[in-house]
């Protein structure tokens, strides 16, 4: 692992306030990462779920956590695609919780996972899959 969780919030602090405002680094090893969105009204659907894009927005941290914490702290690694599986309702009432895993770490390329859920709940709401591109100066 190339940086501490202390030095990735440091970084985001630093150069991504504005992700620290709804999400925390809860924890990152080789590989993974695990990341809490702190869920208000602001994010809230009718019926009490959580929005689409405030899922997808945990899903993004949690995999950029989980490459800052791989390939050290660069800026500028950038999602090529993102999918996303709508699995059951979250709960309105709780955080949500991002579980990361990375799957392929290539020269150009990173491939991920993550499994959301809401806190409290056994099963995932969502699964999400990503791709980012690391910056043509670090690619050797």
């Amino acid at each position: 692992m190339n940086s501490t969780l202390e030095q990735i919030q440091q970084f985001l602090a630093a150069e991504f306030p504005q992700s620290l405002e709804h999400c925390e680094v809860i924890d990152v090893q080789p590989q993974t990462s695990t990341v809490r969105y702190y869920v208000s009204e602001s994010q809230l659907r009718p019926g009490g779920t959580i929005s689409g894009p405030t899922i997808m927005t945990i899903a993004d941290f949690a995999l950029y956590v989980a490459i800052l914490g791989e390939i050290g702290l660069v800026g500028l690694v950038v999602t090529t695609n993102i999918n996303i599986n709508f699995l059951r309702k979250p709960d309105g009432k709780h955080d949500l919780i991002g579980k990361c895993r990375l799957m392929k770490v290539g020269k150009s390329l990173i491939v991920g996972e993550v499994w959301v859920y809401s806190e409290g709940m056994e099963e995932p709401v969502a699964h999400v899959t990503g791709t980012y591109a690391i910056p043509p100066k670090l690619v050797s």
